[in-house]
């Protein structure tokens, strides 16, 4: 995962080095949770085989490099004779590749083809594209679209402003969906069964400070149902702080959200509630209205528009 803090001008105040930030816990990837932990193992539809295999995919994170079938096993939780399997099938097909002199594997070819094929046919990051970028500009912050990857949020688009001072990620990068803006907004409008049956795991995610993140994903999804944004201020790093706002598909099927970032001492808790919170509202209303109009298009409008 890509991140660093980086601007054009110097804090006012003092930042933590990037080897400080890269090496605290708030920045390091979500625990991996197999899959049979969420989605559970009673379901009939569900193939158990094909949940170890997309295990074994999700595994390997950004900067990790070359993983062998040992730190695989101690990272799924998969029994070691399984994984060699596993790891063998994948390769077969192009989602591993085996570097034969270190006997380890890195993701292969196929990963990156289908990663593609996703984000180049998610109308929602082509319709969010410019309001996200004027946001950006007009008020020099970082703005994101994430969507939901189990524990986590991961970030689909993301802008920055000239001189904006913050967290730079890259697309498909993660951040916990329990302690942030972004992700306590999309909390806030996961409709039922699914928002119970994700709040038991992030429970169980987050045993050991359960009360706190609790309070801070109620107090989220109060300030959403009264102002449509949520506000976090060093509650995931020190260091930051922003709003989060839901969006919502037009046909209420598909849900992510956008959050807004900024140090501390960059922008006050007053403006944040004014003045970024309701513009960021705004900007997801626009960009839902954008879907229900792309929804309406003619297919090789579309197609042409994308291109």
């Amino acid at each position: 995962m890509s991140q660093s803090i980086v601007g054009t001008r110097r804090p006012s105040v003092s930042v933590p080095p990037v080897a400080a930030v890269r090496s605290n816990k708030a920045f390091a990837p979500a625990a991996h949770t197999p899959a049979l932990e969420e989605d559970g193992s009673k379901d009939r539809q569900f193939v158990t085989a094909l949940a170890r295999g997309l295990d074994i995919l999700r595994a390997f994170h950004a900067g990790d490099g070359m993983l062998g079938n040992q730190e695989i096993a101690a990272r799924t939780g998969l029994p070691k004779p399984t994984v060699a399997r596993l790891t063998h099938t994948l390769t077969e097909l192009g989602y591993l590749v085996y570097m034969r002199r270190f006997r380890k594997y890195e993701l292969g070819p196929s990963v990156l083809a289908l990663g593609y094929a996703s984000l180049a046919n998610m109308d929602v990051r082509h319709v969010a594209r410019g309001p996200m970028q004027q946001m950006a500009q007009a008020l020099n912050c970082s703005v994101a679209l994430g969507g939901r990857d189990r524990h986590s949020m991961i970030w689909l688009e993301s802008h920055r402003g000239p001189s904006a001072i913050g967290i730079t990620y890259d697309v498909g990068s993660r951040m916990p969906i329990a302690s942030t803006a972004m992700g306590r907004a999309y909390l806030a409008v996961l409709p039922e069964p699914e928002k119970s049956r994700l709040m038991d795991s992030i429970r169980r995610r987050w045993r050991d400070d359960w009360t706190k993140t609790k309070a801070g994903i109620d107090r989220a999804e109060k300030e959403i149902a009264e102002r449509g944004f949520c506000l976090s201020w060093a509650d995931w790093v020190p260091e930051l702080c922003g709003v989060g706002a839901p969006l919502r598909s037009p046909d209420g099927e598909t849900f992510y959200s956008f959050g807004v970032s900024a140090p501390i001492y960059q922008v006050s808790r007053e403006r944040l509630e004014q003045e970024w919170g309701p513009r960021l509202v705004r900007m997801a209303r626009e960009v839902r209205n954008g879907l229900a109009g792309r929804a309406s298009a003619p297919t090789g409008h579309r197609q042409l528009v994308r291109a």
